[in-house]
């Protein structure tokens, strides 16, 4: 099986959450679920971001859920997203909430679903605290970035992503250029077809390559711009400090970020020479998350396969 086709099939399973309840009933599979998950509660996570903190990294926190279908699910997530702050200000971490549109109302209607990312922005801006709105699938990617324009011109502690597979993600990064945005670069993880997305790992790597360097570019800077790279290629991160070297940007002007259980053996490292933020995933809907974490990086799947190998060995 190629790693394309793998990739694809593990995108496709990311939508059966069934077969998420299956792992983790089960003790071979739970502890790799964990580790890219830090848990299902918010203590869970902030505990987990407490230890990132005294190593020496910057966080980030997201509760996991998608496309809720009413609006008190999406008011129960502002909610949470709300208490995390509360906790965070209390606990004096230095850590951001990153949150999905999807998961605040956005398919029940753009005007609720603003108004609980509003109550989640005034709180942060009380403890002048980015929020980063994450991006989800192609569908939303222009909604996302115009409630995202729309809250910037109140809130200048609001954050957005983009994804370097998307095709159209070099128009999108020029307006964002032109916001003075801060914004994370992604490479992306959701299933879109190849008139949308870029479908050669190496095409997507270009493409972050070429978006990064227009990120750190000195008419970027001026404006305000403020990047954060996310990724866990050891020569992208090259690339990155390389271009950021090359173009002036210092230090105060872009971070790297990864996320839980993926390379920490590279945390050190990458944090000896610029900001690191870790993000951490909590909460009981997380079989999607998880798929498209294993999809980014077979070599994950192989690594869970041996596990469930060894479990039943000691049956």
């Amino acid at each position: 099986m190629t790693v394309a086709v793998l990739r694809a099939l593990l995108l496709r399973l990311s939508t059966r959450p069934d077969v998420g309840r299956a792992l983790e009933r089960s003790a071979w599979t739970r502890p790799f679920v964990r580790r890219f998950v830090a848990g299902t509660t918010p203590d869970d996570a902030l505990t987990a971001l407490a230890t990132l903190n005294a190593r020496g990294c910057a966080g980030a926190v997201t509760y996991l859920g998608e496309n809720v279908s009413t609006p008190a699910a999406a008011a129960q997530a502002a909610d949470v997203y709300v208490h995390l702050l509360d906790e965070i200000d209390r606990r004096r971490l230095r850590v951001v909430p990153s949150l999905k549109l999807t998961h605040l109302g956005l398919d029940l209607g753009e005007d609720l679903c603003v108004a609980n990312v509003v109550r989640v922005l005034e709180r942060a801006a009380a403890m002048a605290t980015l929020v980063w709105i994450d991006m989800e699938s192609s569908v939303y990617t222009d909604r996302t970035l115009d409630i995202y324009a729309r809250l910037r011109a109140r809130f200048p502690n609001v954050a957005c992503v983009v994804q370097a597979y998307l095709r159209r993600t070099p128009a999108d990064a020029e307006r964002l250029v032109a916001l003075g945005a801060t914004v994370r670069l992604c490479k992306g993880a959701y299933r879109e077809p190849p008139a949308v997305a870029l479908p050669r790992k190496a095409d997507v790597d270009a493409a972050y390559g070429r978006l990064a360097e227009r990120f750190l570019a000195a008419d970027a800077q001026a404006r305000g711009v403020y990047v954060g790279f996310a990724t866990h290629d050891t020569r992208l991160h090259r690339h990155v400090a390389a271009a950021a070297r090359r173009r002036g940007a210092g230090g105060d002007r872009w971070e790297m970020q990864m996320l839980h259980g993926i390379r920490p053996d590279l945390h050190r490292a990458v944090a000896a020479t610029a900001t690191l933020r870790v993000l951490v995933p909590f909460g009981e809907d997380w079989w999607g998350y998880f798929l498209r974490r294993l999809a980014e990086r077979p070599a994950n799947l192989l690594f869970l396969l041996r596990n469930v190998a060894r479990g039943r060995a000691r049956i």
